[in-house]
């Protein structure tokens, strides 16, 4: 299987990449994204045999594991890593994502993607690369610096994946003062291979910053880069699979393909659930719920792409004007009609995402992140028809212990937090301050490694 760049136009075969160089490089050298050449399709049921599993484990640990060997084995075929993939996605999935039913028919169900390590279904996509990447390292070649932005759950996702891994050291870009205490704790209490850096700056800002990095000859000559964004191919293949886990589930019991709405920002989640539909899993309806930051759902409507500045809202993950994978969501469907024939796409207000953290704690008992109140406000928007229609999951993103400050006093009562955060929260808080520039993050990134850290 090769990999192209979503901006690819010369002769078949040109700028090509294996699925191991795709995903240490993690920028094509054009600047697009790494995207499949080729689309294989499995056949539901044909999978489900293969699985050897009843449906009911499909979103366990195992079942997840044992789903992503057999899902991504043709997108790694060929590749050095291929050989190792079950050991790779077992070590990756380590963790369930259950399915919790709202209602008495199973029509409306949450997926649970919070159980991993940090609380945030990041988890899955950053354990799954430094699985990758831990294992492409060879003896004697620089230091790997991998370069993350983000705008709350990826980086603290990432450092905790690569944490204390030989050879490797991860760079993260968060904006100041733009994500909630908890994501800020998370993001920089690791040290040892882990540097923090608070940027002046959105999210946008820091995003452009590890964009640029990539071009940038003084960096590549020093330092031996990657990514971890969801820019990363690495980050979004196994994204897909509890996708593909839970549409399977939702087949095999009622022979019914499952609709998704997903909390949207920087589009990689919602792009990982596309690749698993074109992979052939039987999934319906995507309907992408964003906040105030509101370019994909404006785009969807008018046709006209108007990146903007990204506004500061309670679902802070999800701050972004400028998203990098709408890039590859375009490359996927190039003409907009058919596009609009895949996805829609909604956004809330503060306000909105508030009453909707109090609504589903007093109608279903649910305490949920304020990003997964987003996609609950915009599944409950949609005309009962087409509700009924369908089996719907909405994709619970991050763990309401995350975002205490603005749920708690919404539901009255304290929210549990996870052991694997208690014991962060106990650690010291390392960071540095940069402005959000170039020359800010090379200085930054010189004294870190000079510094003994890296």
């Amino acid at each position: 299987m090769l990999f192209q760049s979503t901006r690819h136009s010369g002769a078949a075969g040109a700028g090509t990449s294996g699925f191991a160089q795709a995903l240490l490089k993690g920028l094509a050298p054009d600047g697009g994204l790494f995207v499949p050449q080729q689309w294989p399709v499995h056949e539901p049921r044909e999978l489900c045999a293969q699985i050897g599993l009843p449906p009911d484990r499909f979103l366990t640990a195992a079942g997840l594991a044992r789903i992503g060997a057999l899902l991504l084995a043709p997108l790694v075929a060929g590749s050095e890593l291929a050989p190792a993939l079950p050991q790779i996605t077992a070590e990756a999935f380590s963790f369930p994502a259950p399915l919790v039913a709202l209602d008495g028919d199973g029509r409306l169900q949450v997926l649970e993607l919070f159980h991993g390590p940090t609380a945030a279904f990041k988890d899955f996509g950053a354990r799954f690369l430094a699985a990758c990447m831990s294992r492409l390292r060879r003896p004697g070649q620089r230091p790997l610096n991998i370069l993350v932005a983000t705008s709350g759950d990826t980086g603290g996702a990432v450092a905790a994946a690569f944490h204390r891994r030989s050879g490797m050291t991860v760079s993260v870009l968060f904006p100041q003062g733009l994500v909630s205490p908890t994501q800020e704790h998370q993001l920089t209490c690791w040290g040892d291979n882990v540097n923090s850096f608070a940027v002046r700056g959105t999210f946008d800002d820091c995003q452009r910053m590890v964009k640029a990095a990539f071009m940038d000859r003084q960096l590549n000559e020093r330092f031996e880069l990657s990514s971890a964004n969801s820019i990363n191919l690495g980050r979004l293949l196994p994204q897909a699979v509890y996708y593909a886990a839970a549409s399977l589930q939702g087949w095999s019991e009622h022979g019914e393909p499952v609709s998704f709405v997903v909390p949207s920002g920087n589009l990689g989640n919602s792009v990982a659930g596309l690749w698993a539909r074109r992979l052939g899993m039987p999934i319906g309806e995507f309907v992408l719920a964003h906040n105030l930051n509101r370019t994909v759902p404006d785009y969807l409507q008018s046709g006209a792409f108007e990146p903007r500045p990204s506004v500061a809202t309670l679902a802070s993950a999800m701050d972004v004007g400028n998203p990098s994978n709408l890039e590859r969501l375009r490359a996927l469907y190039p003409d907009l009609t058919q596009l609009r024939a895949v996805i829609s796409a909604d956004w809330v207000t503060d306000e909105q995402i508030r009453a909707r953290i109090r609504s589903g704690f007093e109608e279903y008992g649910q305490v949920w992140c304020p990003h997964t109140a987003t996609a609950a406000e915009v599944y409950g928007r949609l005309a009962p028809a087409r509700r009924r229609a369908g089996r719907w999951v909405l994709v619970a993103t991050a763990h309401p212990a995350k975002f205490r400050e603005i749920v708690e006093p919404l539901i009255g009562r304290p929210v549990t937090v996870p052991a694997s955060l208690a014991r962060l929260f106990e650690l010291p808080a390392q960071v540095t301050p940069i402005a959000a520039d170039m020359e800010a993050l090379r200085q930054a990134l010189d004294e870190a490694t000079d510094g003994g850290r890296s």
